[in-house]
Parts: structure tokens; C-alpha cells; sequence
């Protein structure tokens, strides 16, 4: 099977005049959580992306899904059948000019791109007051009726609730209608963003952004889901929601088929030489200049994960691998819309042997790295900074600006030469699978300490 590829992200890049940034950290080979659980060590400990930035995450992004961590009861007022009569209610009291309740946000998304909102007066310390683009039923009302639609309970999907705040949250597509540039309303100015541009720009210190986010992932995996699965494809026979959007069944009596969200698994591995003390890091031809990061690759049917591990590292590089361990795992929504959900599932895998013979269908190169030159990789990129100049930018485009910025900078080392290597940014896996070997030998409270990664789980993410 064909090795995952970069393509299909670097080439929708929304931001053209700065495509090698927001590539960069829009490919699902990045992340860095900031606690690191060592269960065989024992030990926590935090990881730092040189002087630049410190990051403070929990979890991956589109990880951390508040809303949805418990399965509703049927009987729950908040879960998706009581809801879904409720919403049917207000869809009523909406149409009819009656004020919409305050517990229903709907999450509006055309062509994959969830709606997102900034106001007047000024931008905050981190240089943008944009927000995901919420609004209650009343507003999205008005928005369909201006892509010359009707609001009926048949558009929503049901993503989850808070109930201890009251809140109820759905998601809404207007993909397949025609309508004029979205403006001003409820005092702020909306506009739809491409979601991994969102994800660069949002910030990682701020817990209820990274869960409107990991919604947002949520909302797109399903309506991607929905768009795609259209008909029955035992029958052909039209399929309809059900349960609120969770699911979809056939209409043909005869057929009645039932289908459910489909999860795309793909192995990315860091694939390490113990003895050298080196990483195997690749590149392929649509990549950025010098960008390089982990291998990755479809898992075929009838394979295990540490059999897909081995097989695409060995298919690719000609390296073998031996002793594989998982890491962690993130949901990646911002795939392209025939696989809306693709889970990266983390591994280190170790060598067994060193030479490189690479598929050059697949890569355009692959080498060993140090230690030491990966440390200085990861200490170079101001990540932070990059964030910042992504959110300013969102800002802009819902204010209808559009400027210029340069983030070629923001990967160049402090003399202002072009940095020699560099990874994907901190909200993909990958980062947090090449930072994580990176980083084994930590200093804590004073005590040099070389953690020693154990033959299960690594990651309590």
C-alpha cells in the first residue's frame, strides 16, 4: 500500500505567500505535549522548545474532546435523541422570530471549513481575537437563508454537550448552496477558514480554544463523513441520519443497512539506531526545503500495527525494524474529504539494521540524524511565534484584509541564516515523537536523569 503522504496538505495550503510555515505545521507529523509520562521510569517530566516558547499541552490537538468523553444516557436531556426533539422545538421558536436559547451553539462549516469570528477593537497580547465562529439558532438561521436555505433539523448533527453549563453544541454544512461573502452580524465579522489554518493559530495556553478545536476536528470528521456517504453501497438506495447525525441507515425497507463514522488508521514511527544514538528522518518531494520527519503509512488489512510499522519502514528505506513500542495517538479531521478521519497511531520503532536503500516513489531522501543536530533543530524553530503571526492572519481574513506577512523567519537561527533542518510544527505527532527521543536526557530538579523507555505504552496522553 501506497506510504502516507504530505501531499494531499501541502498542496491546499491557504496561506500561498507562506506556504513552507503553515505547511509545515499543518502536517499531522507534529506535536509536542508538554508532560511526557515515563512508566518504566517512573518519572515526569517537561520539555521545552529552546528559550523561545515553553509548550503547555495536555493532550494532541483535535485530542481532548471535552464534549464528548462520556457516552449520554438515553434518558439524558442533553444527550443526542432528547436533543435532537428539543432542537426541533427551537427550530420552531427560531422560525417563527422567538429568541433562540442560549444553550444551542451551532458550528456552521462550508466546503470542510468551519466558520470562524473576530470583533472590533483591537487585537490581545497574543496579536489576534479571532474565535471558532459559534452562534445560537437565530443567527444560523439567517446565515442559511443567506445561502438560500431552509433551517430544518434534518442539516444538524449532534457533536455533544456540557450539560453542567447548559450548553448543547451541533454543526451545520453549506457546502452544496451558493451565497454572498459573509459580513457582519451579532457585532462580529465571520468568514470560513481552512481548520488546519485554525489549528496553527490557535493557541496552546488557552484550554477552552484547544477544545473548540478538537469540536471543530470532531464537527468536520462527521460532516466529511456524511458528505461522502450518501448512498447505501449494499443497495444504492439513499441514506438518511439517524440518531442525530451519528450514524446513517439505508431507506430501502428491503436493505435498512446501518453505517457508522469510518476511522482511517495510519502508523507514523520514529525509527531509531540505539547505537549510534541517531534517528531515521525522511523527506518527501512536495515537503518544504529542508523539512524532514517521521515515516508513516497506511496499515493494510490483516495487519497488526507493529506489523505496518515494520513493513513501511522496510518498504520505504530498506531499513529493518525490530522491537516496535507505541506512543501516543492523535484523530487528524484535516485529511482530504474521501478519509475525513484519519487516527495517527504514534510508534518508536527500533533498527535492526543501518543501510538505506529508498523507494524514491515514495521518498525523495532519507538519512540518519544525530542527536545533537535534532536538539539544535528543535531549539531553532520559534514555534511560538509562528502561532502568533497564523492568528493575526485569521483576524484578517474575517475583517476581509488580506496582507502579506512573511513567516519564512521564523524557522532561521538567531544570526538570521536560514536554519539547516527543521520538523513539523508543535500540534502534529511527529514533533512529539522526534522531541520526545530528543529530550531523554533531562535535568531534573538539578539531577541528570536518562530515561529509559519501556517495552508498552509511553504516552498517558
Amino acid at each position: 500500500m501506497p506510504a502516507f503522504s504530505f501531499s494531499n496538505f501541502l498542496s491546499s495550503s491557504s496561506f500561498s505567500s507562506s506556504k513552507g510555515l503553515i505547511s509545515l505545521l499543518r502536517s499531522p507529523f507534529s506535536i509536542q505535549p508538554r508532560r511526557v509520562v515515563a512508566a518504566a521510569a517512573g518519572a515526569s517530566f517537561f520539555l521545552s522548545t529552546a528559550t523561545t516558547m515553553s509548550l503547555n499541552l495536555s493532550s494532541h490537538a483535535f485530542a481532548g474532546n471535552s464534549i464528548k468523553a462520556k457516552t449520554p444516557k438515553s434518558t439524558d436531556p442533553f444527550g443526542p435523541n432528547l436533543a435532537f426533539d428539543t432542537l426541533k422545538t427551537r427550530i420552531l421558536e427560531a422560525a417563527n422570530g422567538s429568541p433562540a436559547s442560549p444553550n444551542f451553539k451551532v458550528l456552521p462549516f462550508r466546503k470542510g471549513r468551519p466558520l470562524a469570528g473576530t470583533w472590533d477593537g483591537g487585537e490581545d497580547s497574543s496579536g489576534s481575537n479571532w474565535s471558532m465562529g459559534w452562534v445560537n439558532l437565530v443567527e444560523c438561521r439567517n446565515l442559511l437563508s443567506s445561502y438560500g436555505m431552509e433551517m430544518s433539523c434534518e442539516l444538524f448533527v449532534y457533536l455533544g454537550s456540557r450539560a453542567e453549563e447548559g450548553e448543547v453544541y451541533w454543526a451545520v454544512d453549506v457546502s452544496d448552496k451558493n451565497g454572498a461573502p459573509l459580513g457582519e452580524f451579532g457585532g462580529r465579522k465571520f468568514c470560513f477558514v481552512e481548520l488546519r489554518t485554525l489549528m496553527v493559530a490557535t493557541d496552546w495556553d488557552d484550554e477552552r480554544a484547544m477544545t473548540d478545536l478538537a469540536i471543530a476536528g470532531h464537527a468536520r470528521a462527521l460532516l466529511e463523513w456524511h458528505s461522502t456517504s450518501k448512498f447505501c453501497g449494499n443497495c444504492g438506495g439513499q441514506m438518511i441520519p439517524m440518531e442525530a447525525g451519528r450514524r446513517k441507515q439505508c431507506i430501502n425497507q428491503s436493505c435498512k443497512k446501518r453505517v457508522y463514522p469510518r476511522i482511517d488508521p495510519v502508523v507514523i514511527m520514529l525509527v531509531i539506531d540505539r547505537e549510534n544514538d541517531s534517528v531515521l528522518l525522511s523527506r518527501q518531494s512536495r515537503f518544504v526545503p529542508r523539512m524532514w520527519s517521521c515515516l508513516a503509512g497506511f496499515i493494510e488489512p490483516g495487519e497488526s500495527l507493529e506489523e505496518a510499522v515494520r513493513r513501511e519502514t522496510w518498504e520505504e528505506t530498506g531499513v529493518e525494524v525490530g522491537e516496535v513500542v507505541y506512543h501516543s495517538s492523535q484523530p487528524w479531521p484535516v485529511g482530504p474529504s474521501s478519509m475525513p478521519c484519519q487516527l495517527m497511531v504514534g510508534f518508536l520503532a527500533y533498527a535492526k539494521s543501518r543501510e538505506i536503500n529508498v523507494d524514491k516513489e515514495e521518498l525523495e531522501d532519507a538519512q540518519w540524524h544525530s542527536r545533537e543536530s535534532v536538539k539544535k533543530a528543535l531549539a531553532n524553530a520559534e514555534y511560538k511565534k509562528a502561532q502568533r503571526t497564523a492568528a493575526t492572519r485569521v483576524s484578517q481574513m474575517c475583517r476581509g484584509v488580506e496582507k502579506g506577512l512573511s513567516l519564512a523567519a521564523d524557522f532561521n537561527v538567531e544570526s538570521g541564516e536560514l536554519a539547516p533542518m527543521f520538523f513539523p510544527g508543535p500540534f502534529a505527532i511527529a514533533h512529539h515523537l522526534i522531541s520526545s527521543w530528543a529530550n531523554q536526557d533531562l535535568v531534573v530538579n538539578g539531577v541528570q536523569t536518562q530515561l529509559r523507555f519501556p517495552s508498552s505504552s509511553l504516552s498517558s496522553l
